[in-house]
């Protein structure tokens, strides 16, 4: 059985300080990658996710790091404004940082994208609409995308979760309250967030060699919340 193994691999993580960034390039990093990481939100601009890959020179893994405050307004209450601002920095630099990395994996004969998504496109949640569709979009694109490159030996795969430890959607602050506490015992079956680094760790696997046969798949990660 192979093991996890990212030595000699070179992964860029984009918007590598918020959500999962920090826990992703310790995991990364102790399997043995060099870790680059961007702090650049990709969807700030329309050329930046050329720049973020150009700048990190050559890579074998992308793993495509995208977050944004989840909005929680009224489907009926979206305004266009929320709705582009949201899938401009969740769906827009998907295809961006994918033009930018392809030419050089295809150069050296392959190359993984993990796209790191969310849950709440796969399970109907009130107030998130606009997120939920961005996510959404991400997944489909993951699908397509994975199907279409899998001949090149790139692999195009997607997590998505929900109920994870970071600091983006869950920070200490919230987790704190009992309420949601209470939420955590009444809707997630593993009953407590899964780690930082458990969510991680899965995501080192799609990016390593041991998980050569996946190809346009999303996975949940979610505790159960999503089966």
């Amino acid at each position: 059985m192979q093991a996890i193994d990212l030595a000699g691999r070179r992964v860029l993580i984009t918007q590598c300080g918020d959500f999962m960034g920090p826990a992703l390039a310790r995991v990364f990093s102790a399997l043995g990658a060099d870790v680059v990481g961007d702090p650049r939100a990709p969807g700030d601009a329309p050329d930046l996710p050329a720049r973020i890959v150009a700048d990190a020179g050559a890579i074998d893994v992308l793993v495509a790091h995208l977050a944004v405050p989840a909005p929680t307004t009224p489907a009926a209450e979206v305004s266009d404004d929320e709705w582009r601002h949201v899938f401009g920095h969740l769906v827009d630099p998907l295809p961006r940082l994918l033009r930018a990395a392809l030419p050089g994996m295809r150069a050296r004969g392959g190359g993984r994208v993990v796209v790191m998504g969310s849950a709440s496109a796969l399970r109907g949640m009130k107030r998130a609409s606009s997120y939920s569709a961005a996510r959404g979009a991400q997944l489909a694109w993951v699908r397509a995308v994975g199907v279409e490159l899998a001949r090149e030996n790139v692999q195009v795969n997607a997590i998505a979760q929900n109920f994870v430890d970071n600091p983006t959607y869950f920070p200490p602050e919230v987790q704190a309250l009992p309420a949601f506490q209470e939420r955590l015992r009444r809707e997630v079956p593993l009953g407590r967030l899964v780690s930082g680094d458990e969510d991680a760790l899965f995501a080192a696997y799609l990016a390593s060699d041991a998980a050569a046969c996946f190809v346009g798949q999303v996975f949940p990660v979610s505790g159960g919340w999503v089966a």
